[in-house]
């Protein structure tokens, strides 16, 4: 390895690491402000908003990573740019295309470690998150079950076949028990939906209750479920896409698809399971055209608060490609890769006015 990419590669990776970890402590005070919430209802102490905070930080630097390459290297390429490092290189005959050639180079490990991160430590880390706030809350829940979601609900045990992306709740089945762990009643219901401030309010209601002189069994068309748990407990269960794995993602996919449901937002998921690690590559592209821009009189944290913007808006077109491509049932490639090709784009009309100039 050359001395002058030793040099840029430590720049913009200790740029990148002291951004990244800006971005955790940032990230992480604010989730634990809002854990905080939390404190009392059940077990859940301190301890456990702390511990949940840690284990949802690996989500948070799989979205953040590539944000924080782009500020890195707009950081230590535009130092570079005023202390004139970037014309002697460019002086000595390294090429725009070089440059790109070597900023490529430099952000490999960055990919690789996004792609890992999303794939393999993120996803099991969110559910260890989840399980400790619902053990913690007495509450339980596990979805590993052929027959669904179950979670206890005080006295009641209750059982969901499966729940929507929109939180609507599928084959319901509440099992009421009392002090002595005998059953009272089973309830029924084909699905259920939460309505404030009434609660959650089932449809198509069966339930059967038991009592010495024997079962009785009544119908309703709805009824209103007095639960405590909330929306918020109930979305846990919901197969968030951008928390799943790329393997499971696949499985589920083929899982709907065997039962002629919609996978559109599913495979948006998948395709940017791929697609976001990639990036990196395109943050750094992107910073280079700044790095071009010499002016000694610049203040650098102008050209930083444009690298902020910019992945502000990066992470904004993410979400807004993918929420338009699931609603008009765009390609999912399309939603999935649209706003980088779009970065890439912007980024090479960049180089190539700065190299016109």
């Amino acid at each position: 390895m050359l001395i002058h990419e030793r040099y840029i590669r430590r720049e913009v990776a200790l740029a990148t690491l002291l951004v990244l970890v800006a971005f955790l402590g940032l990230f992480g005070f604010f989730d634990l402000i809002n854990e905080l919430d939390n404190l009392g209802r059940g077990n859940y102490g301190l301890q456990h908003a702390v511990m949940y905070t840690v284990l949802t930080m690996p989500g948070r630097v799989y979205e953040t990573l590539p944000i924080a390459v782009l500020i890195g290297a707009l950081y230590s390429l535009t130092t570079l740019s005023r202390h004139s490092e970037i014309t002697v290189l460019r002086a000595s005959g390294m090429s725009t295309g070089r440059i790109l050639r070597l900023l490529a180079r430099i952000g490999l490990p960055f990919v690789l470690l996004t792609f890992v991160t999303g794939e393999f430590i993120a996803p099991p880390a969110e559910r260890a998150a989840q399980e400790l706030k619902l053990s913690a809350r007495s509450q339980l829940l596990t979805g590993e079950f052929r027959s669904g979601f179950w979670v206890k609900d005080g006295h009641d045990f209750v059982n969901i076949g499966s729940v929507t992306p929109e939180g609507v709740l599928r084959k319901i089945r509440i099992f009421e028990f009392n002090d002595s762990r005998e059953l009272l009643s089973v309830l029924e219901a084909a699905s259920g939906g939460y309505e404030a401030p009434a609660g959650w309010v089932l449809t198509d209601v069966t339930r059967t209750d038991f009592s010495e002189n024997g079962a009785k069994v009544s119908k309703s068309d709805t009824l209103v479920w007095d639960s405590d748990l909330s929306p918020d407990v109930m979305s846990v269960m919901l197969v968030v896409p951008e928390r799943m794995s790329a393997w499971k993602l696949w499985h589920y996919i083929r899982h709907l698809s065997d039962n002629r449901q919609e996978t559109g937002r599913y495979e948006i998921a998948l395709w940017k399971k791929f697609s976001y690690p990639l990036a990196c590559f395109v943050m750094l592209a992107l910073a280079l055209p700044f790095a071009y821009m010499h002016n000694r009189n610049a203040a650098v944290s102008i050209k930083v608060f444009t690298g902020v913007m910019i992945g502000v808006l990066f992470h904004m077109l993410n979400g807004l490609f993918s929420n338009l491509g699931a609603i008009n049932s765009w390609p999912p490639y399309a939603a999935a890769l649209t706003p980088g090709f779009l970065f890439v784009f912007a980024a090479a009309a960049m180089l190539w006015w700065e190299d016109r100039r």
